[in-house]
């Protein structure tokens, strides 16, 4: 399937992200029979996309009021939506199918990267790509919940239910955009009496996908919770490296190796002195190889670096320590340790923006009673994804969203535009903005 998706992503562009995703709505299970099928699957998918990627829970509703005004609607000369379907009949049918069904648009905007040479700007400084996972709840409540959801019953005898994710994320170091790939939610498994958890959505990721982007060269990210033996080792297994966050609170046997090199001098040293502009940092990296994870005969023998950086003074301003498969060496130390540090990109530039900048991804838009909260999930995953491809290569779309500033005042704009003016294309659209708030467009 990805690879007839890829084919209908003609450019990393606005149009080119609405017509795959048309593409792929037209795979969706219609359950209907009869003549109840007057919206396809196409204009489903795609009016619940709109909602998404203009941040606009009345855009719909908008729309049908201008298609009445002037025979024709944004939803049409933007998202190709021939008839916009109604709130209820978009949940009803979409929470018959599984988000799965979106995920070969991710894989297809990976293609499209790597063909351009884009994905070149996503290689850390070991030239691997660095690949975030997190996990992120966006749905919790007392009340509302389905099938899908993690059921946690509370010693004060109240039940809560949840929705959790884990999110896979290409980061690089100082790059300001982050690229969304598939997600594995943490979902009620068949056959499995224990609840689910993010260890093992993570594990399932790496048997679902971890083949599609190994020959690429990539290096896992995580924290602490992903720096264990069984990880680790599945992370190998699926032909992909690793820099984790290693705590020594949870791992007693490593740092007992460490602190015995420590105390023996034992271990390898590189010292930097930086000048900041404003003042001076020492940079110390202290780093081992060959040391075991755990206190097993069977122990996978990782390799550790740490930094500690100081002002002039001596008081501590950072301190973090990793584990890797990569052989450290003094020439790659900063850089490995500068890679793992970009694990933290997936945090505060996806998952904390798509909760707290415009996305509002823990907002009740629907639950259903299967699959919808998941399927909508998905689809805020892939308008962000879209807004980070404009701001990748539009021109017009980083001027706009430098002289707007916000996402959330970007939104607010086109929400507005979108319900009292008529656009024939998302370009006529920017251009108009541009326009008005007299920025230049680029005529080269």
């Amino acid at each position: 399937m990805s690879g007839q998706v890829t084919n209908h992503l003609s450019s990393l562009s606005f149009d080119g992200m609405v017509n795959v995703i048309k593409k792929v709505g037209s795979t969706f299970t219609d359950k209907r029979t009869g003549k109840n099928t007057q919206y396809t699957m196409e204009d489903i998918v795609s009016s619940a996309f709109s909602v998404f990627y203009l941040q606009s829970p009345s855009f719909l509703a908008y729309q049908q009021e201008m298609e009445k005004a002037n025979s024709n609607n944004n939803a049409r000369t933007l998202f190709s939506i021939e008839k916009i379907p109604s709130d209820n009949h978009i949940r009803d049918l979409l929470d018959q199918e599984k988000p799965e069904k979106l995920f070969p648009i991710f894989e297809a905007v990976f293609d499209k990267l790597s063909e351009t040479k884009r994905l070149d700007d996503f290689r850390g400084g070991l030239g691997n790509l660095l690949l975030a996972f997190d996990g992120v709840e966006y749905h919790r409540s007392n009340d509302i919940h389905c099938d899908q959801c993690k059921v946690t019953n509370h010693r004060n005898g109240k039940t809560s239910y949840s929705h959790s994710m884990v999110t896979a994320v290409l980061v690089k170091p100082g790059c300001p955009h982050v690229i969304d790939l598939p997600p594995e939610f943490i979902v009620p498994q068949d056959g499995h009496a224990k609840q689910d958890s993010e260890h093992a959505a993570f594990k399932r990721w790496l048997a679902t996908h971890a083949s599609r982007y190994a020959e690429h060269g990539v290096s896992v990210l995580g924290d602490d919770l992903y720096s264990h033996q069984p990880i680790c080792s599945a992370v190998l297994a699926a032909k992909l490296h690793f820099i984790f966050t290693c705590k020594p609170d949870s791992h007693k046997t490593l740092y007992g190796y460490v602190e015995g090199l420590r105390n023996t001098t034992m271990l390898d040293v590189v010292e930097v002195t930086r000048w900041t502009g404003r003042r001076r940092e020492f940079d110390k990296y202290t780093y081992t190889n060959q040391v075991p994870l755990r206190d097993s005969e069977d122990a996978l023998q990782v390799n550790w670096c740490e930094l500690v950086t100081t002002d002039s003074k001596g008081k501590v301003l950072y301190r973090n320590a990793f584990i890797t498969d990569h052989t450290i060496t003094d020439t790659n130390v900063a850089k490995i340790i500068e890679d793992g540090r970009a694990r933290w990109k997936t945090e505060n530039e996806n998952n904390n923006t798509l909760k707290r900048h415009g996305y509002n991804l823990d907002h009740n838009f629907g639950h259903g009673e299967n699959n919808l909260s998941n399927v909508f999930a998905t689809l805020n995953l892939l308008a962000f994804l879209t807004h980070t491809l404009l701001a990748m290569t539009s021109d017009a779309y980083q001027k706009l969203r430098k002289a707007i500033g916000a996402r959330k005042r970007f939104f607010e704009h086109i929400r507005t535009l979108t319900e009292y003016i008529l656009f024939q294309s998302w370009d006529a659209m920017l251009n108009f903005m541009m326009e008005k708030l007299k920025l230049i467009p680029d005529t080269t």
